[in-house]
């Protein structure tokens, strides 16, 4: 009788632990019930940051009034914060403020002249006749490496065959980084040890292309600091390489980092100086991040956004619009 109670006991328990165990599995612990809860507050905190954007400010301060010439200052203030740089804030208010009555919707007006400013969505301009060749230039960490591999992908979408050339041969680990990305888009890449010479380099890779029947090349370059002279003499070396060994360059693409800040303008004016920049490829384009510094560039330089990355994912790669960059750099 005692041993029978006591199998009884020891099953019942034995079920106990299983339901618990189960319970468990299926019912989020406390942990993931507070990792929920810092989710959804990092959400609430950015939706309050973005309520409170750019076009909210320009709102508050000239809505249902005739504004003066303090006001118009402090809109200039507020672009020039926004790294929309001086001389095309001075343009967007003269603008805005030639066409402001009392009743309309500063924001908007502001949209709009932004994407006056901004210009036609820009295309890629790649040759369907013969090897195309993209070369893509930008400053370390700006996001070049990682663009080329989602514009290979982009291209593959398309039913274009791609190769990659590595002619970033000084930074470490550059052609092992491109290597991963060739992989994930499905392009082959032409590389050589560290240290060789980048016009070798971008020659060889037009030879294998050509012979693979590739559609596109895509160049990688390398990215010191756009103040170092040797740097755009080797660039424009590469460049004048690709050109006799393919006939022309199609592309030169700069890859901007969209949080530069107004660095970027110098970089800009740098690299379209020493090989004419024919589009701009902003990276880094994400909830915190405007971009303000493009409407500089497009001012100074007149080169369009041609591409913009909303993320590190293989796809997150897309065609410029300038109606969605102004709602967005507005925002509110």
């Amino acid at each position: 009788m005692e041993i029978a109670l006591v199998v009884v006991v020891v099953l019942a328990l034995a079920v106990a632990a299983v339901l618990v165990l189960r319970g468990r599995g299926t019912r989020p612990s406390g942990r993931a019930s507070d990792a929920t809860r810092i989710a959804a507050a990092d959400r609430s905190a950015k939706a309050a940051v973005r309520s409170d954007g750019l076009g909210a400010k320009v709102r508050a301060l000239l809505s249902g009034k005739t504004p003066g010439d303090d006001e118009w200052t402090r809109l200039e203030d507020l672009l020039v914060r926004a790294d929309v740089g001086s001389q095309a804030a001075t343009r967007i208010v003269k603008d805005v403020r030639e066409r402001f009555r009392p009743d309309a919707d500063p924001g908007r007006l502001l949209a709009e002249e932004i994407v006056a400013l901004l210009g036609p969505n820009g295309t890629l301009d790649l040759s369907s006749d013969r090897l195309a060749v993209v070369m893509m230039v930008g400053v370390n960490g700006s996001g070049k490496t990682t663009t080329i591999g989602k514009l290979a992908a982009l291209l593959a979408k398309q039913g274009r065959r791609v190769s990659l050339a590595g002619s970033d041969t000084f930074r470490a680990a550059a052609s092992e980084q491109l290597d991963v990305w060739a992989k994930r888009a499905g392009a082959h890449l032409v590389a050589q040890e560290r240290g060789a010479d980048p016009g070798a380099v971008a020659f060889d890779a037009v030879q294998s292309a050509n012979a693979r029947g590739a559609d596109v090349l895509i160049v990688d370059t390398a990215g010191r600091l756009h103040t170092r002279t040797p740097l755009m003499d080797e660039l424009r070396k590469v460049k004048r390489v690709l050109e006799k060994a393919a006939g022309r360059v199609d592309e030169v693409l700069l890859v901007l980092d969209a949080t530069t800040g107004q660095n970027g303008l110098a970089q800009a004016v740098a690299f379209a100086e020493a090989v004419e920049v024919t589009g701009v490829v902003l990276t880094k384009l994400d909830g915190t991040a405007k971009g303000g510094i493009v409407l500089a560039v497009r001012d100074r330089l007149g080169v369009p956004v041609k591409l913009i990355g909303t993320g590190e994912g293989l796809e997150d790669l897309e065609p410029f619009s300038a109606r969605a960059f102004a709602d967005g750099i507005v925002g509110g």
